[in-house]
């Protein structure tokens, strides 16, 4: 048979992860350092364990309804009451919906909102996500590029859109730069989209993932309690923003594949209907096991992970360009020029000597960077840290 007839357009458009080669490489190494992977290194916290483990000896184990069980559905309207001061349900004009992950939100947004011709604007760089989804759904990505300092701004943004232009992807603490916008950046492209008509896509997976000198903005249910700046803790934000969030990396359970988005009720109930018809509804034990997230500290864990931030951070800007990360568990240092390799040439160095990073033109069309994560126990970072300080020279 030839197999090759029968691959679609869309599936030739997209490229393997050049995550998942490097993961590869890796696999063929004897004792790599592995600096590549995007997934917390503590374990699940008990509690949320308990919870889905207790469901599944319930016998919940079958369908929930799309939208997710309503003990977590609560749950998450309570939490954007607090957080956002958005009041989401039945009876107002805001929908939340539980998703298989943030990914599952995004496809599904993207299935409902994107079509031939349309436009979706995302940063350069950007999560390996994003210019695929405009891709699967026969849409155009639109990059806007953020280099140097990395910041998705609006008024970088504001050529870029047209009467094509469908939304905006923002997505802030930012993967793979550990970014996090300024409460002023984040009005101004609020504020931009409000103006265009363009819908705002806050990808917020890392909110719960900020480290203290960035979290300037408080809970709207609490003045005490500070926060990671978002264009969704502003007045009227949820009728032009669609807020995604998740579960698995404050929570260390990135397999459970647990998020959930919120935002104008008209799209939400779309997402839903492509949701049905994709994954049908989030696993439902997990989901349980979920409920009791929000009662769970996470600040010990993510203070850990500012320390490695900061010892990332001293070892590498002595050597190279690398903005400080304000949340999430990722650097983007620049290939020093100095040295005459791309970025990819350069990752090639690092994998000769046993140590596993990405290249930065997987994020980007630009193969000047490298992403580096620090979601690894100590020894292991500064090993990979001496390798790499003495491939820039150092």
């Amino acid at each position: 048979m030839d197999f090759d007839r029968l691959i679609c357009d869309r599936a030739r458009a997209i490229d393997a992860s050049g995550i998942r080669r490097v993961f590869d490489l890796g696999a063929r190494l004897k004792d790599p350092i592995n600096l590549s992977i995007g997934q917390p290194d503590f374990p699940a916290p008990d509690a949320i364990k308990e919870a889905a483990i207790r469901a599944i000896r319930e016998d919940r184990n079958g369908y929930s309804v799309t939208q997710g069980v309503p003990a977590l559905l609560d749950r998450v309207i309570r939490h954007l009451k607090f957080d956002l001061g958005w009041s989401a349900g039945p009876d107002t004009r805001t929908g939340a919906l539980v998703t298989s992950g943030t990914t599952g939100s995004l496809l599904s947004l993207a299935l409902a909102m994107l079509g031939k011709g349309d436009e979706l604007i995302i940063p350069d760089p950007y999560f390996v996500m994003y210019s695929h989804l405009a891709t699967m759904c026969d849409a155009t990505p639109v990059y806007c590029d953020t280099y140097p300092d990395l910041r998705l701004t609006a008024e970088r943004v504001e050529p870029l859109i047209t009467d094509r232009t469908k939304a905006i992807l923002f997505n802030s603490p930012s993967n793979p730069a550990g970014v996090v916008a300024s409460r002023d950046e984040c009005r101004d492209l609020l504020d931009l989209c409000r103006r265009k008509g363009v819908l705002l896509i806050s990808d917020e997976i890392y909110d719960e993932f900020t480290y203290a000198e960035s979290m300037t903005d408080s809970a709207a249910g609490d003045d005490s309690a500070p926060r990671c700046p978002s264009p969704c803790r502003f007045e009227g934000a949820e009728d032009c923003t669609l807020l995604v969030r998740g579960f698995g990396k404050t929570f260390g359970v990135t397999g459970w594949r647990m998020g959930y988005a919120a935002g104008p009720k008209p799209i939400i109930e779309q997402m839903a209907k492509f949701q049905q018809y994709t994954y049908v509804c989030a696993p439902q034990p997990l989901q349980w096991g979920c409920v009791e997230a929000f009662d769970v500290d996470m600040a010990g864990p993510v203070a850990d992970y500012q320390a490695r931030r900061d010892l990332v951070v001293e070892r590498l800007s002595a050597v190279t360009e690398v903005s400080t990360p304000g949340g999430a568990f990722y650097a983007f240092p620049r290939v020093p020029e100095r040295l005459g390799l791309t970025g990819t040439e350069f990752v090639e160095r690092c994998i000769e000597r046993s140590v596993l990073v990405i290249p930065g033109a997987v994020f980007s069309r630009a193969d000047t960077h490298f992403r580096l994560s620090y979601a690894t126990k100590r020894d292991q970072l500064e090993r990979g840290l001496d390798v790499i300080v003495e491939l820039m020279g150092g």
